[in-house]
């Protein structure tokens, strides 16, 4: 992935029933860089990666030991986006098979954050909502999970007007 247009990536993680987050150094060079930053900083039960791009779409990874789940907020980006293909790659989707889509789709694991309280049905609605932005996406998560503060203290040192 190139990383014009990303707008931002992050890892979130929990140690001593606190979240931690981390930006990687670059944006993410591609989605196994940024899955390998994010293995490393597993805490109490894994962690979650989230990458905005061009207030397009976002692709939240899960990292638990070795097992890793993708989830990509709209599967249609795949067809326009690297990182987006990328990510319909990992998830084994054709992109012959989103061609005919119509409308905004999320793919993968949509149960990925289950146990932090956000269900299928929310990350679907979530996604779905014509009316969002992915880092607005990105947000609610980060608000229903429990690390907003966090995010929005990480996304101002990450800000031109934060450096």
């Amino acid at each position: 992935m190139d990383n014009e247009g990303v707008d931002f990536a992050f890892v979130a993680w929990r140690e001593e029933g606190a979240w931690m987050l981390a930006a990687p150094a670059s944006a993410a060079d591609d989605l196994k860089s940024l899955q390998d930053f994010a293995r490393q900083r597993q805490g109490e039960s894994g962690c979650v990666a989230f990458v905005s791009v061009a207030d397009e779409f976002f692709v939240c990874i899960r990292v638990q030991g070795a097992k890793t789940r993708v989830m990509l907020s709209d599967i249609t980006t795949a067809l326009d986006w690297p990182l987006a293909e990328e990510a319909a790659e990992m998830l084994g989707v054709d992109l012959d098979d989103i061609e005919d889509i119509d409308g905004v789709e999320p793919a993968g694991d949509l149960t990925l954050l289950a146990d932090y309280g956000m269900t299928h049905q929310d990350i679907d609605l979530l996604c779905s909502d014509p009316e969002l932005y992915p880092d607005e996406q990105i947000g609610t998560i980060a608000a229903r999970i429990g690390f907003a503060a966090e995010l929005t203290s990480l996304l101002d040192v990450m800000s031109p007007a934060g450096r």
